[in-house]
Order: C-alpha cells, then structure tokens, then sequence
C-alpha cells in the first residue's frame, strides 16, 4: 500500500513484497520469523527493503544469479534469495551499486516460544543466517541488525537519512484451552 502525504510517499510492505525508494520514501512493513533487508545508499539517498517469508524456494540460498530454472519474470520477493536479486536489479535501474549500499536486517522472531520443540532450526533463524549470507556474497556491508528472539517487530525506514526504526513486541499471549471467544471479543 502507497500512501502520499504531501511530498512524503509512505509505502507499507506486505509479506512477499519489496520496495524501492529516493528520500521522499518511507517504507514500513511489520515481521514475525520474516526478514526484512534494507539497502541504503548514502550517496544518492536511494533504497530498498525486503519483507521475505522464506530463505528460497527450497534448496540453498542462490546469492548472485537468477535461481536455476526461473526467468527473471518468474522471480518472487517471497523468497530472501530472490528479493536481493530483485532488489539490487532495481537499485541498478537507479544507477546505484549495490556494493554502495549499506544493510541493515531485521526480524526472524520466533512466534511460538512454547512450541519450539529445538529438533530443527526454526524458520526465522534460518531466514536471518541466510540474510546474512547472502549480504555477504554480495559484497554488501550489514551495519546493523535486529534479529531473533521471541514475538513480533514493526519497522519503519526512512529513505532520506536511512535510519530505521524497529520496534520489537512480545508474542501474543494464547488462550486458555478452557476459554473460548465470543463473537464480540469476550471470553465464556
């Protein structure tokens, strides 16, 4: 959702999607075990943020090609891999070099602290290490992240200064099995 209030442009992500601004952006989105990667580039005051759901598709991160078997049409922001990808090509459409840029990640909570179970390594943490991973092969220098821990964060990036601003908040309380809800938000 695109939402101009004077000369200011606010962009809010959904999952899956990313987005790429100049300094009158200002990109928001809010995060579970999703990861959202910012790209700034101070030069040109030009950048980008990710809200990806999953590292990729299925196999290993892919960091610098198009992943084997996709065209770039087919390429989906839903997928860390595919985002940077798609990023750092729209970033070059702007003449900007992503090796200019700046990183920060964000995200990879863990929603379900009760049911983590420790057999494998929750979504989240997988979306986080392979954010890092593939920032790294692209030459990019991470200058800061908020990652991890438990429940859910609210991001705000602004394109201008590059400053982002995370706010993290605890998961929601479940409700008791002995409790049900009513239609009008009370509990029997």
């Amino acid at each position: 959702m695109t939402k101009r209030a004077g000369k200011r442009v606010d962009v809010f992500l959904q999952p899956g999607e990313y987005g790429v601004g100049d300094a009158s952006h200002r990109i928001r989105t809010m995060l579970g075990s999703c990861v959202s990667v910012t790209l700034w580039c101070p030069l040109r005051r030009v950048g980008a943020m990710s809200h990806f759901l999953l590292a990729s598709r299925g196999g290993p991160a892919h960091p610098m090609a198009v992943p084997v078997g996709l065209d770039e049409q087919a390429l989906d922001g839903r997928y860390g891999d595919e985002a940077l990808w798609l990023m750092v090509r729209e970033l070059g459409r702007r003449h900007v070099d992503a090796a200019q840029c700046q990183a920060k990640i964000f995200g990879g909570g863990n929603m379900f602290p009760a049911r983590d179970t420790g057999k494998m390594m929750a979504v989240g943490r997988r979306n986080g290490e392979a954010a890092r991973s593939l920032l790294q092969a692209h030459g990019i220098d991470v200058v800061s992240e908020s990652l991890f821990g438990n429940g859910h964060r609210q991001i705000a990036f602004d394109v201008d200064t590059g400053h982002v601003w995370a706010r993290q908040l605890p998961p929601a309380e479940p409700v008791p099995p002995d409790l049900t809800p009513l239609k009008n938000g009370t509990v029997a």
